[in-house]
């Protein structure tokens, strides 16, 4: 793949949008470039990941019942990332991901977009503003609720005692 080939897929994910264009040149040439053939594990549940898996092209599918790619199988288009906070931080992704059709895709590792930040510190401090954002935006649905269903205490209604 071309490094536009390879750049593009970044351009559409939320994450990465804000990045200046070498930036994202830089964690593209970076990333490990795969293939996957219909019906390859993409993603496999229940793991530690090291890095995230961006889907450059092609159709990937979430396990359906029993952890198998069927008519429940939930379908994940080209542009979707895979496990994206473990390009950043030790996580565990809990599902287990197929492809339905030839899927082309672009691997994350976390010791190279570390190694990026440190020689560019404005790529982390961008990854934190977003994250810090999306956390911010999380936090104002909770309160949204709350005030939809009113606090606790209001919840409460008096004891009447006997008298």
């Amino acid at each position: 793949m071309a490094i536009d080939a390879l750049v593009a897929p970044f351009l559409r994910v939320e994450i990465f949008q804000g990045l200046e264009l070498r930036q994202i040149e830089e964690i593209a040439r970076r990333a490990e470039r795969l293939v996957f053939r219909p019906g390859d594990v993409i993603v496999n549940g229940n793991f530690s990941g090291d890095g995230a898996v961006l889907i450059a092209s092609g159709e990937a599918v979430i396990a359906g019942a029993r952890g198998y790619m069927n008519d429940t199988s939930i379908p994940i288009p080209a542009g979707s990332l895979l496990n994206e906070m473990a390009m950043l931080i030790e996580t565990e992704l809990n599902l287990i991901v197929f492809a339905r059709t030839t899927v082309r895709a672009l691997r994350i590792s976390r010791a190279q977009l570390q190694q990026q930040m440190v020689e560019d510190p404005t790529i982390a401090e961008h990854f934190i503003a977003k994250i810090t954002g999306r956390l911010t935006e999380f936090v104002e649905g909770f309160k949204g609720i709350e005030r939809m269903f009113g606090t606790a205490d209001e919840r409460r209604v008096p004891m009447s005692h006997a008298g």
